[in-house]
């Protein structure tokens, strides 16, 4: 069962895992900035080749050719869903990836290219791609990042696309400030453990009507706990969460929320009020920071 199953994640491991990230990010404290490239945080999780020369990997009964630059791909594509290609290419650095490079895991059977915005195109994981990740999870990795395969309808590509670049941003300014990112969360990650809050009581019931049972005080004290705004009788979540370790080791994190032109009325006002870091997207495609909000939410 992999971790995109909301039963596979306890959300009682996560006071251990952040035990463990929190004495590595003590000890790594004092590292150079520039061994905490955002780009290669996800490929922490997985074993899998990290030189330029591609190495045969042995998957149960398959084997695939991956190097260094293969690994940090599909990690990267995995931890978002989708990227879009232009994101992933030519980034300028000894693990540059090529339209080549795609085809290469296209061929392997590892990523799938998507149409979206009517003319370019991201790349998801196969199930596949994921299951590569899974079955080479490094055991020493701390916090859990979650993998995901697939990808959701058109409309929902053209919103999540921007996640990546928009992290990028933000993840940039924490490596300034010589902060390691851990892993992100995406708003569906969120949404998973609020739902199993919502429905512990009910897991074992055979009585029970699938309706959550829980008070709005509850809720509230819910959405404090996990650092998420509760206004309008509801819990509001970010698109996306990335959490890391600071200069002095403790650990913290920042809250993403991409807007598109399609975000009108009460779901742009609830936006900006949640008080996440807003990053709108433009008809060009990139999502940029908003210039009229604080530059972090804690």
């Amino acid at each position: 069962m992999f971790q995109d199953d909301p039963r596979s994640y306890d959300s009682r491991d996560r006071a251990d895992q952040w035990r463990d990230e929190r004495e590595r990010g003590t000890r790594n404290a004092n590292e150079s900035a520039a061994e905490h490239d955002p780009h290669d945080v996800f490929a922490r999780y997985v074993d899998l080749p990290r030189g330029l020369e591609r190495e045969l990997v042995r998957d149960r009964d398959r084997e695939y050719s991956l190097n260094g630059s293969d690994a940090r791909t599909l990690s990267i594509v995995g931890a978002f869903r989708v990227v879009p290609e232009r994101d992933l290419l030519d980034r300028g650095d000894p693990f540059d990836v090529r339209e080549r490079d795609l085809r290469h895991l296209e061929r392997e059977g590892l990523i799938q290219r998507l149409p979206f915005d009517g003319r370019d195109h991201v790349v998801a994981l196969t199930d596949g791609g994921r299951e590569l990740l899974e079955r080479h999870r490094n055991a020493d990795s701390g916090a859990r990042q979650v993998f995901y395969s697939g990808a959701d309808r058109a409309r929902e590509r053209t919103h999540d696309a921007q996640l990546y670049r928009a992290y990028l941003t933000e993840a940039e300014r924490l490596r300034e400030r010589e902060a390691r990112v851990v892993r992100v969360k995406l708003d569906r990650e969120l949404k998973r453990e609020y739902q199993q809050f919502l429905h512990d009581r009910n897991r074992d019931d055979p009585n029970t009507d699938g309706r959550p049972d829980r008070t709005r005080q509850e809720v509230e004290a819910w959405a404090r706990e996990h650092d998420l705004p509760y206004f309008d009788e509801q819990v509001h979540f970010p698109d996306v969460r990335i959490e890391y370790v600071d200069v002095d080791g403790d650990i913290r994190h920042r809250d993403i929320e991409v807007t598109t032109e399609h975000y009108r009325g009460g779901h742009s006002a609830a936006a900006h009020r949640s008080g996440f870091s807003i990053h709108t997207a433009g008809r060009s495609g990139g999502a940029s920071p908003d210039p009229h909000l604080a530059e972090e939410f804690l």
